[in-house]
C-alpha cells in the first residue's frame, strides 16, 4: 500500500468520524468515499507490483 492510499484512508476515517459526531451526513459520506478511494488506490498498487513480479519472472526465464 502506498503512502498516498494510506493517507487517504486515514483522512477518510477522520472525516467519517467528524461527520458522525456532528451529525453532518455529507461529511460522513465524504469520509466513506475517501476511504474507498484509498482502498482502490492500494489495490491498484498491489496489482501493479504483482504484474511487475510476473514480468520480472518471465524475463528471468529468457536468460537461461
Amino acid at each position: 500500500m502506498s503512502d498516498e492510499s494510506a493517507k487517504e484512508k486515514i483522512t477518510g476515517k477522520a472525516k467519517e468520524a467528524m461527520g458522525k459526531m456532528t451529525g453532518d451526513r455529507r461529511k460522513e459520506a465524504e469520509g466513506k468515499t475517501d476511504q474507498a478511494k484509498g482502498k482502490a488506490k492500494g489495490a491498484m498498487g498491489d496489482a501493479r507490483d504483482q504484474a511487475d513480479g510476473v514480468k520480472d519472472s518471465l524475463a528471468g526465464d529468457d536468460k537461461d
